[in-house]
């Protein structure tokens, strides 16, 4: 993986004519470029948890919405020039726990929808027997960190379309696999979207559209951040092994969750990546676990601050927290040679001039769905997991660089050999390691 890690290079080494792609056997889902609006989307779920149903009932959701030719964004007002989304159906789910997937069916029974028995699958391998159902075009990923990237490569093998959640991997082998996967899904003329809903809230994106016009000249710094409080945890019961309880628990374990700095801040993380178009080729962080303590926090941090440094000497200064009982601040920023952003609505430049972003922004959980769905129904899908993926390294550099106490370039966290996590999926004993202390913990 020591090549050029430039968008510009990945896509023009996985780059085939979708027409040839159409001819892959097996290939479920035939798109052209004069595809029909209502070309059906059947959807399977892999990970039913909260945000596994969350993502369930926002692609249910954006089959409700009236999109508008050369615009992409929905609305609720119908007019004669719309396309109503249509046509989308949840065929199939899978979990490890057969409760999280009960609840997922209940909530869509309360929209009357049913999935049947026989396409409801549980344990390690549920995902395995999903992908096998040859009507199943697109698939929700919503499974623990951890299991995302062998689930993503899985997925594009038998054909599949994917929306896949943040983050894309916990380690460096797992970022190579989606990265694998991305070009795999490049060549059969495959669509992945990812759970960076920013991407698709139009502020955001009509905002750094102009940053990268250079509405504030070349941006030297960004800065971006995750200051919330401490998230949902799930307390270990007696009938549960190690195992079991940690993956109930996965946002607290890094094996699982990449940890804070790359499950959740990922999101600001991506925004600065966006707004440069560039990834960062060297961290330098501190961090630690100074009030989360107890053994149901597992074994992350509950802060960080790591500088990021871009090839052309711009840096991103980053900070992510969860602590209760202080002032949130969840934001990105950046600065330019002529000027100032908030990456959202606001571009200030140096001679006074001040832009505002004051249109209206559709639910941007459900636009990543209607973007990758209108994208796949003209033929030509959308492929973002070459920036999940980059974002993705970006937090574990953050991560590692705060771990170990010493700076870490993109390169030697990329090509890591360390993979994180048990060597076998089974219920049983899983000690998990004590919180890591700069100076004696060592990335290699």
């Amino acid at each position: 993986m020591k090549t050029d890690l430039s968008r510009r290079s990945f896509l023009k080494s996985s780059t085939l004519a979708v027409a040839g792609a159409a001819a892959i056997q097996g290939f479920p889902f035939v798109m052209t470029s004069h595809a029909a609006p209502d070309d059906p989307i059947r959807v399977g779920v892999i990970g039913c948890g909260g945000r596994g149903t969350g993502a369930m009932l926002n692609v249910l959701g954006a089959a409700t919405k009236v999109i508008y030719p050369n615009s992409g964004y929905h609305t609720e007002d119908v007019a004669s020039d719309a396309t109503i989304m249509r046509n989308i159906q949840i065929v199939a789910l899978a979990d490890l726990f057969p409760d999280r997937l009960q609840r997922c069916r209940e909530q869509l029974t309360k929209l009357k929808l049913n999935v049947a028995d026989e396409a409801c699958f549980t344990g390690f391998d549920a995902y395995k027997k999903l992908l096998a159902i040859p009507e199943i075009n697109y698939v929700i990923l919503a499974e623990p960190p951890h299991f995302r990237p062998a689930h993503l490569l899985a997925a594009v093998e038998a054909g599949k379309h994917v929306f896949m959640e943040k983050p894309a991997a916990v380690d460096g082998p797992g970022v190579r696999t989606v990265l694998e996967a991305a070009k795999l899904a490049t060549q059969k003329g495959l669509g992945i979207s990812a759970g960076t809903q920013r991407r698709h809230e139009k502020g955001y994106v009509e905002t750094i559209k102009r940053l990268q016009d250079g509405a504030i000249g070349e941006i030297h710094s960004g800065r971006a951040y995750w200051n919330g409080g401490v998230i949902w945890s799930v307390a270990k019961r007696p009938e549960w092994s190690d195992m079991e309880w940690q993956i109930r628990n996965w946002n607290y374990f890094t094996w699982l969750s990449g940890d804070h700095i790359a499950e959740q801040h990922v999101h600001n993380l991506d925004v600065i990546n966006w707004a440069l178009n560039d990834y960062p080729v060297k961290a330098h962080g501190m961090g630690g676990r100074q009030v989360r303590q107890g053994e149901i926090h597992g074994h992350i941090y509950d802060h960080f601050a790591v500088e990021f440094e871009y090839e052309n000497g711009a840096r991103m200064y980053s900070q992510c927290r969860q602590m209760d009982g202080v002032p949130s601040r969840v934001e990105e920023a950046v600065e330019g040679s002529n000027g100032v952003s908030d990456c959202k609505s606001l571009i200030k430049t140096r001679d006074g001039k001040v832009w505002k972003f004051e249109g209206k922004s559709p639910n941007p959980y459900e636009q990543e769905h209607v973007d990758l769905i209108q994208s796949i129904r003209a033929g030509a899908p959308i492929n973002d997991a070459y920036a999940i993926a980059m974002s993705t390294l970006t937090g574990i550099m953050g991560r590692e660089s705060a771990y170990s106490g010493r700076s870490v370039t993109r390169d030697e966290v990329l090509n890591s050999k360390i993979v994180l996590g048990p060597q076998k999926y089974e219920f049983g004993p899983l000690p998990f390691p004590p919180v890591a202390m700069p100076g004696v913990y060592e990335f290699a």
